[in-house]
């Protein structure tokens, strides 16, 4: 067996182990595990409204597994999804909002992406920009930079742009809304999935062809894989760190269409808690690569809706609890695959 071929494997058994750990956890508190995932599995795929909200949440989590994927490439390790995200979502809401009503849809919603692009490209850029100008890790930055857009969203939320007697932004503009999937046909029967999810298909199409198809990209994996050979050959490190985490925070940024655009029609503080997070799951799960990121994102899609569909038979905590085991047993995976190379019990 080759090393490739043990990688493949790897997130099949991964998920295996978690769910069967999942399992006897379920049978020490008196629940048949196989009767709780088959119930989790009929409520989740096997219903159009389940199934709907399996793809409502799978769409943002595309997007925060491509802005860890992309800089993961670079050898760069963004944990600030969850920051960039929300200032995202929070622009686009607020640039939504002042749209007058004249402006024609498609530059409605062109402008509303935009601002959620531009804002969580620039929280990405800052901790890309410590990296490259100060050495800073940017495990630590993106982190902190959580914090602090957290407590600024909070701030100016509460004290300038909260509807009043509300904790949320006014509605964006009818022109700047994102239809949803339900109104065509009702397959979805008021699922809130919505056109969101064929841009995030679209966003992770194009990122598998700019990180395998391209000069850039090809110099991006080249980074990721030795800083110092990549400058002797010439190559703009500097460059794509900035480049790589810029594109990262404008990618969270994005989920705003999903949230804002689709779906709520205005900013909720709280709304965009822990897609950042789960989407390093999503990345890790899929080896960084934006092929697999949609699979890896739809199977948190239905862990994370799954987990509240049975949460009257089982605590919704043992799904996360799969969650974590999943991504701990990559991890452990990865760095075994690794030794084992090294040794040359497999290929290369």
């Amino acid at each position: 067996m080759t090393q490739k071929q043990l990688a493949g494997l790897t997130p099949v058994l991964a998920i295996l182990v978690a769910f069967s750990v999942g399992g006897v956890l379920m049978f020490f508190i008196g629940e048949n595990p196989i009767e709780i995932y088959g119930k989790m599995l009929e409520r989740t795929l096997g219903t159009p409204y389940g199934f709907g909200q399996v793809l409502y949440r799978t769409t943002p989590l595309v997007l925060t597994g491509l802005a860890v994927a992309i800089p993961f490439q670079a050898g760069l390790f963004n944990i600030g999804g969850e920051g960039q995200a929300l200032v995202g979502t929070f622009a686009c809401a607020l640039v939504g909002a002042a749209i007058p009503p004249a402006l024609p849809s498609i530059l409605s919603i062109a402008v509303c992406l935009l601002a959620s692009a531009v804002a969580g490209g620039i929280w990405g850029a800052l901790a890309g920009g410590l990296k490259v100008r100060f050495g800073v890790n940017e495990v630590i930055t993106t982190i902190m930079l959580n914090f602090i857009a957290s407590a600024l969203v909070g701030y100016l939320l509460t004290n300038h742009f909260a509807v009043t007697g509300t904790a949320h932004t006014a509605e964006i503009a009818l022109s700047a809304r994102l239809p949803r999937l339900d109104n065509f046909g009702g397959f979805f029967h008021r699922a809130p999935v919505n056109v969101a999810l064929f841009l995030s298909l679209l966003i992770a199409c194009g990122a598998y062809f700019l990180v395998f198809k391209t000069k850039s990209g090809y110099e991006l994996r080249a980074v990721g894989l030795n800083v110092e050979a990549s400058r002797y050959a010439g190559i703009h490190v500097s460059l794509h760190v900035l480049g790589s985490m810029t594109l990262a925070g404008a990618l969270a940024g994005l989920t705003a269409a999903n949230y804002v655009m689709g779906y709520k029609y205005y900013f909720e503080f709280g709304a965009t808690s822990g897609v950042g997070f789960l989407g390093i799951a999503v990345a890790m799960l899929a080896h960084a690569n934006p092929a697999w990121i949609v699979l890896s994102a739809f199977l948190f899609g239905v862990l994370d809706y799954g987990g509240l569909t049975i949460n009257a038979y089982v605590p919704k905590e043992i799904f996360l609890i799969i969650q974590a085991l999943v991504i701990l047993l990559i991890i452990v995976a990865q760095k075994f695959n690794h030794r084992l190379a090294l040794s040359g019990v497999v290929k290369p």
